[in-house]
C-alpha cells in the first residue's frame, strides 16, 4: 500500500472516491479537489494498492473554534473513504496518520475530526484510532 499527497491532476480521482462517501457526484467535486489541492491551508491524501486508488483523506486547517482544542489553526480531518473491500487492513489510519503529519509540518499541535452522531462505526473508528470524544451535539434548524 502506497500513501502520496495528492495534487492538482489528482482531483477527479479523489472526487470519485469521495462521491462515494458524499451525496454527490464527481463532476461537483471535482472542481473543490482541484482548489484544496492548490491550498496551503489544506492537503488531500490518496492510498495505492499497486496503481489503483482505493481510498482518500483531506483535511484542512481551522481558524474557527474547534470543539474541545484549544490552538488556532487546528488540522481537521475533513474525510476519509476507503473502499470497502480494501477496509480493515490499516489504510484509513495511515492516511489519517498522513493528515496529522501534514498539519504538523504547517506547525498545528491538535488535530480534530467529527462525525455524525448516529454513526457508531466512525466513533468506534476515531476511538481506535487515538481520539477523545469531547461532545455530543444535535443541531437545530428553523426557517423563517
Amino acid at each position: 500500500m502506497t500513501i502520496r499527497k495528492a495534487t492538482n491532476a489528482d482531483s477527479l480521482t479523489l472526487a470519485q472516491l469521495a462521491s462515494q462517501m458524499w451525496d454527490a457526484s464527481p463532476a461537483e467535486l471535482a472542481p473543490e479537489f482541484s482548489e484544496l489541492t492548490q491550498s496551503a491551508e489544506a492537503a488531500c491524501f490518496l492510498a495505492f494498492d499497486g496503481d489503483t486508488p482505493v481510498g482518500f483523506a483531506q483535511c484542512q486547517l481551522r481558524h474557527d473554534y474547534v470543539e474541545g482544542c484549544d490552538t488556532s489553526p487546528v488540522g481537521f480531518l475533513e474525510g476519509v473513504y476507503v473502499q470497502p473491500e480494501h477496509q480493515h487492513k490499516g489504510i484509513a489510519r495511515q492516511l489519517i496518520a498522513a493528515c496529522e503529519d501534514w498539519a504538523r509540518s504547517v506547525g498545528c499541535t491538535e488535530f480534530g475530526s467529527d462525525c455524525e452522531i448516529d454513526n457508531t462505526e466512525s466513533l468506534a473508528f476515531h476511538l481506535a484510532i487515538g481520539f477523545d470524544e469531547v461532545n455530543r451535539t444535535i443541531w437545530f434548524h428553523k426557517k423563517l
